[in-house]
């Protein structure tokens, strides 16, 4: 009984350090290749991986209502294309760290999205998260400012990061539409394919011009590395969710924030603020927060 609960945690705990690597290897990134070549760089590797994968799984391409394909269009949009195109830009202007922590807040922002546009209950847990998670952005902005280390112009690469959170969340939210009918690998594999297909024609663009031979191998290990982790990443938080509850699930995803930071600071040498452990504490207390009010709303619905 408790080999699945361990083997679910390892799991999702892997998951979401590769996604918090994947914030210090797009920094990396950028210093190399301008933005929306290594994004679709990016998208045609997760798709090499992913799309004969789901043809494999699936046993050929599954069947989708024109509604479904829709909204995994519109998913690929927010989730993969905007996503990558404000982390990556952000990333020019702050530091890894401060986005690793305000990635942090997609949970709060998935919250609070979800209030808005599908109408659901705001519990005083929920909007307690929010706040919490608001306060660490702040602390975040307003302390060190200008302090070496933290990027040519971090208020604006801060906004841009969290632009990157907005599109997340909306991915989460566009989701929910498709939820039940579509599987998480069609799900990924797909939104893969439609990013890389939003992004070619930019990426083309960017290519013309630019230098292919002027870059060191090393330094397309990043990008290679960016898209086989989302694949890793993805793969693994899917089959550990599966196994434990949402609260759960919640409460880990305060492991991006946390990895980020770490791998920020040993392998890029970011210097290390007070304002940034602040900003973790109130993002992970935000979860905790939020996460809990999933659980009691869970445990309410199948009572």
């Amino acid at each position: 009984m408790n080999k699945i609960p361990l083997r679910a945690y390892t799991e999702m705990a892997v998951a979401l350090i590769l996604v918090g690597s994947a914030v210090v290897a797009s920094k990396v990134i950028t210093g190399s290749f301008p933005v929306f070549l290594a994004t679709g760089v990016r998208f045609a590797v997760s798709t090499a991986i992913l799309l004969p994968l789901l043809l494999k799984v699936e046993h050929g391409f599954p069947r989708l209502e024109m509604r479904d394909a829709g909204m995994l269009f519109l998913q690929a949009f927010a989730g993969n294309f905007l996503f990558s195109i404000f982390l990556l830009y952000g990333l020019k202007l702050t530091s890894a760290t401060e986005s690793g922590i305000i990635l942090g807040t997609v949970p709060a922002t998935i919250g609070l999205l979800s209030f808005l546009f599908l109408r659901e209950r705001l519990a005083w847990q929920k909007i307690a998260g929010m706040l919490v998670a608001t306060l660490g952005i702040v602390v975040i902005n307003s302390a060190g400012a200008g302090t070496a280390g933290q990027g040519s112009n971090p208020l604006l690469g801060n906004i841009l990061i969290f632009g990157a959170v907005i599109g997340e969340a909306l991915w989460t939210i566009f989701g929910k539409a498709v939820g039940g009918r579509v599987t998480p690998l069609t799900i990924a594999a797909l939104t893969s394919v439609f990013g890389l297909a939003l992004s070619a024609p930019f990426a083309f663009y960017e290519a013309w011009n630019f230098h292919f031979a002027a870059v060191a191998l090393l330094n397309w290990l990043p990008i290679v590395y960016h898209g086989v982790a989302t694949v890793i990443a993805y793969i693994l938080w899917y089959q550990g969710i599966a196994k434990v509850t949402a609260s759960t699930a919640g409460i880990f995803s305060g492991i991006i924030p946390v990895s980020a930071v770490v791998l920020s600071v040993l392998l890029l040498r970011e210097p290390m603020f007070w304002s940034y452990w602040v900003g973790i504490g109130c993002v992970c207390g935000a979860i905790v927060l939020i996460s809990g009010r999933w659980h009691s709303t869970q445990r309410s619905s199948h009572s």
